[in-house]
């Protein structure tokens, strides 16, 4: 378009940017922001609230407030990406009080608005301010709860541990649950080990959606958890004979405008033998230091040993390795993955953060974590 001379709008760059948001393509958005201030249309209110959003999801919070403290004008789509982006970096109480500028700001809130906030509380287990905005949107706002708020709150009461709360707040929705809020009660379930609960929601889900793959994985995780082998041969025999496929888990990373991706024990980078060699390292520095696998996370009936080598080579391990190895050591890192990050990976990240001396910011399918000296800003609450 522009090699063609052609000049892009604020339609333009928004659509662009949103598209950076979704493949957490950071370098590119940062090009395309310096072409915005180029064409003079960083002041546009459109424009600007792409660009906060854009940051927000791709893990720059500095720079999305950078941009937001910077407009001249706001409407409720920027205070929204703030808000939304606070909440899936596990900053709620930030979120809550851009929440509280913007009713001083005097900017009606709208049902995109309580979706952060009741993200944001679901992700640091704020039970009771979480009932306070979801009950505030109805008496104050007259704003009817969708399913997505009601999923929201499950997530809260199940991320919590009120499983029963949280099976009872479903059963009094005015409208029947879908198979995201029945996905959500699962994997709470598969968190807090409660298979008899678990075993009703992957039937609610597989009479939905007879064919999902997250239904059948979860309840085959949950039955693993528990020592019950049989049954778990009997969920991927039953996945095997409806063609049902798991969703492979893969992570990825950004390095000089390229994007490198990896599987779980993948041997595919040409710089295969240089990452193995610098995890080897990692591993003896990290069990000095007192890592421990957690090979109950793995969920295959086989010895201590292989257990150890399927954690070890999880892809979010070998993204964060290579990122080790091409970039200056003064600087973050930022890994993403379109699961969730396991538990094993989550405790040794921390330990690799505080080794190395660097931060490590990992999003994975449904947050982002910092790791930094041996911390990471979820509270090991996620």
């Amino acid at each position: 378009m522009l090699r063609l001379g052609m000049r892009p709008d604020h339609f333009t760059f928004a659509t662009v940017l949103d598209t950076c948001a979704i493949l957490a393509a950071v370098g590119f958005g940062k090009q395309i922001h310096n072409h915005i201030i180029k064409s003079k249309l960083n002041e546009d209110v459109f424009v600007a609230s792409a660009l906060v959003d854009m940051y927000c999801k791709c893990g720059n919070m500095l720079s999305a407030h950078e941009v937001f403290d910077k407009m001249l004008e706001r409407d409720y789509v920027s205070w929204n990406a703030m808000i939304a982006g606070y909440a899936q970096h596990g900053h709620a109480n930030e979120a809550l009080e851009m929440f509280g500028q913007m009713q001083q700001e005097v900017i009606k809130p709208n049902h995109a608005t309580f979706v952060g906030v009741l993200s944001g509380c679901s992700h640091a287990g704020l039970l009771d301010e979480g009932y306070f905005y979801f009950y505030l949107m109805t008496q104050e706002y007259d704003l009817v709860p969708t399913l997505e708020h009601y999923a929201c709150m499950i997530d809260l009461l199940g991320r919590a541990g009120h499983l029963d709360e949280a099976k009872q707040f479903i059963d009094k929705m005015p409208f029947e649950a879908d198979v995201v809020i029945w996905r959500s009660l699962l994997g709470a379930c598969r968190q807090h080990g409660n298979v008899e609960l678990g075993e009703h929601a992957a039937g609610q889900i597989l009479k939905l959606v007879p064919d999902d793959a997250a239904g059948y994985v979860l309840l085959s995780n949950i039955y693993a958890a528990a020592g019950q082998w049989d049954d778990v041969a009997k969920v991927r025999k039953m996945m095997k004979q409806k063609g049902v496929r798991k969703e492979p888990g893969c992570s990825w990373i950004e390095v000089k405008n390229k994007v490198h991706t990896f599987i779980v024990r993948d041997k595919s980078h040409p710089q295969t033998q240089e990452i193995y060699v610098k995890l080897e390292e990692l591993a003896k520095q990290m069990k000095d230091a007192g890592y421990r696998p957690d090979t109950n996370l793995v969920l295959h009936d086989v010895d201590e040993e292989q257990k150890e080598q399927f954690l070890w080579h999880h892809s979010e391990k070998l993204a964060i390795v290579f990122g080790l190895i091409m970039t200056p050591p003064d600087t973050p890192i930022q890994i993403f993955k379109n699961l969730r990050v396991c538990g094993d990976c989550h405790t040794a990240i921390k330990y690799i953060s505080k080794i190395v001396g660097r931060e490590i910011v990992v999003r994975d399918g449904s947050r982002f974590h910092h790791f930094k000296g041996g911390i990471c800003s979820c509270g090991n609450y996620w």
